[in-house]
């Protein structure tokens, strides 16, 4: 039965809600790991420090090491800021998922007043973050250790390690948009909960104890009193 309870609107938005965030997270991981370099710890390239093939030999391999390591620090507040972000998020959504997983009648008006803000904090939030992401990935990509590394790479006729947003950065920016958007859906919802349940609890009660029109109690059948005064 609580089960069933979380097959509504908002149930549903959450679900997806959750989905999307676990989708950021993997796309944080994977856009790092494709930049990272392949002579890097990260890199999922065809050679890294333990292959026994490397395009890069002497002088040239221990530079390529030097700006893969650099180029993977700089993009480390990325890698943190989206995991912990996103896991957040998620979290805290699964937990209003699991507290909301009752009937209308049985919600209570503070916890949906918590939701909706919480819809409204994650919504701006992802839209921010998605905007940070953004810039900073802009900035490490003008310097001039990004600008080196891409010349060394391109010198040996690999293409991938450009100094631009990589597919793997505008897919973290695109879920994180649908992030934004899905917890402003949540956010109506929510607020039409909300509705219903401060309408029923300000709603006077229902007159207990009235009788319908129409209907007679048996004292007030004809001939009930003459039979009581005989026995």
């Amino acid at each position: 039965m609580k089960c069933s309870k979380v097959c509504t609107i908002r149930g549903i938005l959450k679900f997806v809600e959750i989905t999307v965030n676990l989708l950021v997270l993997i796309c944080v991981g994977a856009a790092q790991a494709s930049v990272a370099g392949f002579t890097s710890f990260g890199g999922l390239g065809s050679f890294n420090l333990n292959s026994a093939y490397s395009p890069f030999e002497g002088t040239e391999l221990r530079e390529v090491r030097e700006l893969d390591m650099q180029f993977t620090q700089m993009r480390a507040p990325c890698v943190y800021g989206g995991v912990a972000f996103s896991l957040a998020a998620g979290s805290l959504t699964l937990l209003f998922l699991v507290a909301g997983a009752k009937p209308v009648e049985r919600l209570t008006v503070r916890l949906l007043a918590a939701e909706c803000a919480f819809n409204v904090l994650a919504g701006a939030s992802y839209a921010a973050a998605v905007g940070l992401y953004l810039h900073f990935v802009s900035q490490v990509n003008a310097t001039e250790v990004c600008q080196r590394r891409e010349r060394l790479y391109a010198r040996r006729g690999y293409t991938s390690m450009r100094c631009a947003v990589q597919g793997g950065d505008a897919a973290v920016a695109l879920f994180g948009v649908a992030a934004a958007c899905l917890y402003c859906a949540s956010l109506v919802a929510s607020a039409r909960a909300l509705r219903v349940v401060r309408a029923r609890r300000h709603r006077p009660p229902s007159g207990l104890g009235e009788r319908p029109a129409g209907r007679r109690s048996p004292e007030g059948r004809p001939g009930a009193h003459a039979i009581a005064t005989l026995v």
